[in-house]
């Protein structure tokens, strides 16, 4: 994969054109004042009335209704949650789009899986940063950026690359890096690595760590921290030295004990599982079952959310969190 960095990016494709951002939370607000900050005209398309509008409103952008705001755009970036676009594209984005403007997303799901079919006389693309949104502006703020995807869906002015690396120069993307990769790979991936090891797999091995060290006597608390308190420490080590640089800055115990036993425990029966439930991600079965899980009001979500909330090691974690003030 192709390595863009600043010199590999030009913002004069951006010279000239209204970028319309669609939605201010976590990665619309910090995109939007990026772009701002990097000398981008943008405005912002939003809910009237609601705290995103004054939010937005209070940090000096033009604040116009979704549909207002993709009439006077040229580049839109539809930066809301992934469930709420298919609606908002047909409501508002559809009727107003006209030949050669770009629309920008930040992950692919909704293209890939066909829940939103652009005509073929614009511009689809992707600019993906690896990092949430506050990250995001954090960096760029401190003279630098994070890493990120884009992706060319639709190429209909023949600039549609050039158009996405300028969105990622105005973000602060291309100071640390950014990949090309296709609306598929960057969606399926995401989500197979959500699924089986940053949110799913990661929740299911603290918790089975946590409830067997408590089913073998050891008190919560004690179990809590070995668990899932110092599973930041590992991981933080793992973020700025690599596994190799992890298991350097351990103890020769911690080393030997995790190298051996390491693999007994997520051993070739877990990597099975995780190759079933990415085919499930690829055949597009995982998108169907979300899908109508949000339309029939999340149920499952909220049961499943209800279970962690009230399961020991966070009724454990709250409290220790509460002592050490990272929770009030």
């Amino acid at each position: 994969m192709k390595l863009y960095m600043d010199e590999d990016a030009n913002m004069q494709y951006l010279q000239g054109k209204t970028v319309a951002v669609i939605g201010y939370g976590s990665q619309g607000r910090a995109q939007a004042l990026n772009l701002r900050d990097s000398g981008v005209n943008v405005i912002l398309g939003l809910r009237k009335g609601g705290k995103s509008w004054k939010k937005a409103s209070q940090d000096g952008f033009e604040v116009y209704t979704i549909d207002e705001a993709v009439r006077r755009g040229d580049v839109i970036m539809l930066l809301v949650p992934d469930m709420v676009q298919p609606e908002i594209y047909e409501r508002y984005i559809a009727p107003n789009l006209r030949e050669s403007m770009v629309l920008d997303f930040a992950h692919g799901f909704n293209i890939h899986f066909g829940y939103i079919n652009p005509p073929g006389d614009v511009d689809v693309i992707m600019v993906a940063p690896k990092s949430p949104g506050p990250r995001v502006r954090e960096k760029y703020q401190e003279g630098f950026g994070v890493p990120a995807l884009i992706a060319v869906h639709q190429d209909h002015s023949g600039n549609a690359k050039d158009i996405a690396l300028a969105i990622a120069k105005g973000i602060g993307a291309t100071r640390a890096g950014v990949l090309e990769t296709t609306f598929k790979d960057e969606t399926e991936s995401d989500l197979i690595g959500e699924q089986t090891v940053l949110v799913g797999g990661l929740i299911q091995l603290i918790k089975y760590g946590f409830e067997n060290l408590v089913e073998l006597g050891y008190p919560p608390e004690l179990a809590y921290f070995e668990a899932c308190n110092e599973a930041k420490l590992i991981m933080d080590l793992i973020y700025e030295k690599g596994l190799t640089g992890m298991l350097r800055a351990v103890s020769d115990t911690a080393k030997y004990g995790g190298l051996a036993v390491g693999p007994f425990v997520v051993d070739e029966r877990v990597k099975e599982n995780m190759k079933m439930m990415a085919e499930r991600v690829r055949n597009g079965e995982f998108a169907k079952q979300w899908v109508e899980e949000y339309r029939r009001g999340s149920k499952e979500l909220k049961r499943m959310m209800s279970e962690i909330e009230e399961h020991e090691l966070e009724k454990v974690g709250r409290k220790i969190r509460r002592i050490s003030g990272l929770e009030e």
